[in-house]
């Protein structure tokens, strides 16, 4: 018979250690109340049976193991000699290792329940019987643990006893039958969740699932369904796949999946979070595309205005220069009428174009369509603007959620190693993808685990330093040396009067190979910088490539809107937003061309002089940074260009398309993966918070600008003779008053909340709280997560204090019994 074990509760030191801080879902959590029934259920006949099996086991301490760290239990009293030697090296690691530990600390250590769980299967499949009925009666109260039956409990049995083998495997088999039937009877869900929580081994489970759907199969096989109910069951199981194959199907339709997981495979999270970051610009281009299409673009093409001069015929350079044939087209907004389209006021049913300019009064007995480009151009931007805003708060807010977590490498790698694999992917491609995928992680991970923080002296820090403070003055100093002579350069192109239009893409030529070989000086500065982290290499880079993008934009916009837009009789410019909508197509054009041509003298050329001539295998690396801001620049002139040219973002969206494949096939041709991998848990946020903050937020003020204080050309666009483009929103309103009183309320909506401007700051406002409260809920959880965590360092650090000092005690007992014992013998 198994003998219990007991020990005194009532001890100074035991105090303090009844509560058990495990939470066994009811088993284990009443730890203290099932040891102190036990005490008092065996009284001191079961103290004098340790006291009996203690002086057993003490002639046999020299044979005791080390106590190993957990989970691992006492591996015997008949282990080799490499076993032994390899307990010496791991001494080395732990103090509490280098103990040996007597018999009665040995028994106490192995009823510990975290010690039992895992040995003791019958206790689990009982308690587990009684989770499975409580879920079928469906009752939500808890049952203490003297509800539980004896078996149902966790064993405190003394480690290396022996018991009646044959009734325990009888009994267990019992216990497994019953487990197996309720499992039977639960739903698949309720199955798999109970399953999925019972500490027992992988091969344990699925025997258990294994035998309850062989059961399920025979007994549905033993009965005779109905036809009726045979029917209904087919019916069933035949819409169950149908759901699952149109799942699987629109996840089959994600733009690029499989492109994505493979160059994630092979390149890590970097490089593939570049490519998510290019999809992700796509959808806001195509976005843009629609809403200005349906309610410009399509209807200015339906009503076309009427042009007095002869057209431009097409010459080809137009595709570079943008002018030329495009200027009489729906490209530009000097092509857009500021007339009321609208039907023919006959009611024989006929289709006619009508032109009726904004002061004129139509007088028509019949009702009518009517279209109001101006209004429609103003509000179309206008809206399309604040779903943009609310698209892109809603993004960064929820990347913030994601990225910004407690996710310490040492348990996201455990996370990846057992369950990461995907056990429904069957096809050898997809099998070879995950394989890729998770290899790369995995080397992140270890790399980030395996980084060491060096330290250094005081000499060696002034020496970084200096050195940083270096390499800060040599790319400000280039930076800022580029936006100057962009600046004088624009100037002395805006006052030149004699300007074809070869000689116009003069500016965004220059300004595109500035952004193009500013970022090598600044990769040369990373250089001589020899960052430890390539994670802080890569944020420095983006910063450095984010001041040259912004300062030459600001240089950009100044003039265009500053010269251009101010001094537009000057230069003879009919219309000023045409030649604006113009400059910005030529920029994005040449930032595409210079692209390509980065990705050939860079990537391609260079790997083939590495292999040819250098004889290397060596590839160069995929430059993050740099390309990122070449996206979030590129970007930036399309939102700035959406005003002047409305099917600017059908650029944009072609652009992205074709980039999409050149950068692809150029990184997995030409490109090699980090020799140092890194994990970059949080560069999609930033990617996300760049491209709202500095990026769309100047461009919505710059157009903001444009449409509430810049005079319109008087000569073409929707907004010819208005004072700004914001009066088309005050006389649509004053109309509706003059038509009908009855709106005055409306008129004065649109007084308070669209022509005061303390609203939009209101509105800004509250997205910025938005942000603030999400940032804080999260940064919260984090310090809740991080406190737990210290929580159970503490309580591990607690039980080894308690085991040592249970050591301590053990061997001051037993120092006087030992010599009682000496002299005995000597006697």
């Amino acid at each position: 018979m198994a003998r219990n074990v007991n020990f005194d509760l009532n001890h100074p030191l035991m105090e303090a250690g009844l509560e058990s801080p495990a939470d066994e879902e009811g088993v284990h959590d009443s730890f203290s109340q099932l040891i102190a029934e036990q005490s008092q259920n065996g009284g001191p006949a079961d103290a004098y049976e340790l006291q009996r099996l203690q002086r057993d086991l003490d002639e046999d301490r020299d044979e005791v193991p080390y106590l190993s760290s957990p989970p691992r239990v006492i591996r015997g009293r008949r282990q080799g000699q490499r076993d032994m030697e390899w307990e010496d090296d791991v001494t080395q690691i732990d103090p509490l290792v280098g103990e040996r530990w007597s018999s009665a600390t040995m028994k106490i250590l192995s009823s510990m329940p975290s010690r039992t769980i895992g040995r003791s299967r019958g206790a689990i499949l009982s308690q587990y019987y009684n989770r499975t009925m409580k879920l079928r009666r469906r009752r939500q109260s808890r049952p203490a643990i003297q509800d539980f039956s004896r078996s149902a409990r966790p064993s405190i049995r003394g480690h290396g006893m022996e018991g009646d083998s044959t009734d325990a495997e009888g009994t267990e088999l019992n216990k497994r039958e019953r487990l197996v039937n309720n499992l039977q009877n639960l739903s698949v869900g309720d199955r798999v969740r109970m399953l999925r929580g019972m500490p027992l081994s992988v091969a344990e489970k699925g025997e258990l699932r294994r035998l309850t759907i062989q059961k399920e199969k025979h007994t549905v096989s033993g009965k005779r369904l109905h036809c009726c109910s045979r029917v209904k069951y087919y019916i069933i199981i035949a819409l169950r796949h149908s759901w699952y194959s149109w799942l699987s199907f629109l996840h089959s339709l994600q733009l690029w999946q499989v492109l994505l997981k493979r160059v994630g495979g092979r390149f890590g999270s970097g490089v593939l979070s570049y490519f998510v970051f290019l999809r992700t610009l796509l959808f806001f281009n195509l976005f843009l595309f629609l809403v200005t299409g349906a309610f410009m673009v399509l209807p200015q093409a339906v009503h076309p205005p009427d042009v007095s001069a002869a057209r431009r015929s097409f010459s080809g350079l137009e595709l570079l220069t943008g002018a030329g044939y495009f200027s009489d087209s729906v490209m530009y907004y000097g092509y857009y009428s500021n007339y009321t389209l609208q039907r023919s006021c006959r009611d024989d049913g006929e289709l006619s174009n009508v032109s009726v300019s904004n002061s004129t009064e139509l007088e028509c007995s019949s009702k009518s369509l009517s279209y109001k480009m101006p209004l429609a151009y103003f509000f179309t931007i206008g809206v399309a603007f604040f779903i943009t805003c609310i698209i892109l708060v809603y993004s960064m807010s929820k990347s913030f959620g994601q990225s910004f977590r407690i996710d310490k490498s040492h348990s996201i790698l455990a996370m990846k190693v057992f369950c990461s694999w995907d056990f429904k992917v069957i096809k050898k491609t997809s099998v070879k993808l995950m394989c890729e995928n998770i290899c790369t992680q995995l080397k992140e991970l270890l790399a980030e685990i395996n980084h060491k923080h060096l330290k250094s002296t005081a000499c060696q820090k002034l020496g970084r330093l200096m050195v940083h403070g270096l390499a800060w003055t040599i790319c400000i100093a280039s930076t800022t040396a580029c936006v100057i002579s962009i600046y004088y350069f624009s100037d002395y192109m805006h006052k030149d009067p004699l300007l074809n239009d070869v000689s116009l893409l003069a500016l965004p030529v220059v300004v595109s190979l500035i952004n193009l070989l500013l970022p090598g000086l600044f990769n040369l500065a990373a250089w001589m910088e020899e960052y430890n982290s390539p994670t802080v290499r890569t944020y420095i880079a983006i910063s450095r490539n984010l001041i040259l993008k912004v300062s030459v934009l600001g240089v950009l916009c100044y003039h265009w809107l500053g010269r251009v837009a101010v001094q537009q009789d000057s230069n003879g410019l009919e219309c000023w937003e045409s030649f604006v909508g113009q400059e910005l197509y030529r920029f994005l054009l040449m930032d595409f061309i210079f692209t390509l041509m980065d990705t050939l003298f860079g990537e391609f050329l260079w790997r083939l002089f590495c292999e040819k001539v250098l004889k290397r295998r060596r590839k160069p690396v995929f430059d993050i940074p740099r390309n990122v801001l070449e996206l979030i620049y590129g970007q930036t002139l399309a939102w700035l260009g959406v005003l002047f040219a409305p099917l600017l973002p059908a650029v944009q969206l072609l652009k992205l398309f074709l980039l999409f494949y050149v950068k692809m096939s150029s990184v997995l041709m030409n490109c090699q993966a980090p020799r140092r991998p890194y994990r970059v848990s949080q560069m999609t946020t930033i990617f996300i918070t760049l491209l709202c903050f500095p990026s769309f937020l100047g461009a919505s003020v710059c157009v903001t600008y444009s449409m509430w204080s810049i005079k319109p050309s008087s000569s073409c666009g929707p907004f010819r003779g208005l004072e700004t483009m914001f009066q088309a929103g005050k006389r649509w309103v004053k109309d509706l008053e003059d038509q009908d009183p009855n709106l005055s309320m409306l008129a004065k909506a649109h007084a308070y909340l669209v022509e005061n401007p303390f609203f939009l700051f209101v509105g800004a406002g509250i997205f910025l709280v938005v942000i603030y409260f999400h940032s804080q809920v999260v940064d919260g959880q984090r310090k809740i997560i991080k406190l737990l965590q210290e929580q159970i360092q503490n309580e591990g650090e607690d039980k080894k204090f308690l085991i040592a000092r249970l050591q301590s005690i053990h061997e001051r007992k037993r120092t006087p019994a030992r010599r009682l014992v000496s002299q005995d013998s000597a006697c």
